[in-house]
């Protein structure tokens, strides 16, 4: 296949690149300056622009940029970056798609599992509705954007991510050096809940849901049994042999963080049902492999 991808440069969209131009998919990386390279297309997410004569026909694409929910400080100017690029950025992406003759089989868009808001220790799936927080009501505008690809009839998939491990990067990236030097512990009471998934998992079923004609509308992907972030932190304390017992205390990530502190003080519990009724297998399905996996990566 010939697939276009964006936010080819981040942790999800490198290894998926890796992933499928080791497998012979033909990608085509949209990147937001001047082309450098014969696989690159430019596009501009603010203007909402894409160079689809360079890009031509594609069978597929998966959209993954925006600007990093924890790089920075929640500020107005901030929040307005959070939410242009990725509602203006998907917008464009399913305008482009949608122009296209033939049009794509299929576009992937990144979500997020903030859809749902604080869940508690409630259960939830892809049938439930959007939470009231500010990551909830981006969401919802984000998966409202490619709606040009869907009403041109490519099937669209939400992908709402949990929160990725891996070393690298994603949730764990930040907490691998505190851990390791005897300075990790939990967020807040540690209670809420972290709908975790590795690297591998995410990459394996961000492929999936390409290949599987089935699949559409919003897919969660994280692994079928979330823990609490007490017990993610404790997992990756065996994981390195060092102590967590110095917790961050919630007052002070709230200082610090500000609006984003207090988010992740709360947590989503869902569950994978639309990968799993698909016939997805999780290589990470518990988070005691899911760390070992991120260890290597």
């Amino acid at each position: 296949m010939r697939i276009a991808v964006t936010g080819s440069s981040g942790l999800l969209g490198s290894a998926l690149v890796r992933s499928l131009t080791a497998d012979g998919h033909q990608v085509v990386r949209l990147v937001r300056r001047a082309p450098t390279e014969p696989d690159e297309v430019r596009w501009d997410p603010h203007a909402g622009t894409v160079d689809t004569a360079a890009l031509g026909p594609v069978d597929a694409a998966v959209h993954l940029a925006g600007a990093g929910v924890g790089d920075k400080r929640w500020t107005a100017a901030y929040k307005r970056e959070l939410h242009d690029s990725r509602v203006l950025g998907t917008a464009a992406v399913a305008r482009a798609l949608a122009g296209l003759k033939p049009t794509p089989r299929v576009l992937l868009s990144a979500s997020g599992v903030g859809y749902y808001g604080d869940t508690g220790d409630r259960e939830v799936d892809e049938s439930f509705p959007a939470g009231s927080s500010f990551l909830a009501g981006l969401c919802v505008e984000w998966e409202a954007a490619t709606a040009p690809a869907a009403e041109a009839g490519i099937r669209v998939v939400h992908l709402r991510t949990g929160l990725v491990l891996a070393r690298s990067g994603g949730a764990l990236g930040p907490m691998f050096p505190l851990v390791k030097a005897g300075l990790g512990g939990r967020l807040g009471s540690g209670r809420q809940y972290w709908s975790f998934i590795s690297l591998a998992d995410e990459i394996a079923a961000m492929r999936h849901a390409l290949d599987h004609p089935d699949l559409a509308g919003p897919v969660n992907l994280t692994a079928p049994h979330p823990v609490t972030n007490a017990e993610v932190t404790k997992a990756l304390g065996r994981a390195l042999h060092r102590p967590t017992i110095l917790p961050a205390p919630a007052f002070a990530l709230r200082a610090v963080l500000g609006e984003f502190g207090a988010e992740i003080l709360t947590g989503q519990r869902a569950l994978p049902r639309a990968l799993l009724t698909s016939g997805f297998t999780f290589t990470h399905p518990t988070i005691t492999p899911a760390i070992a996996a991120a260890l290597t990566n």
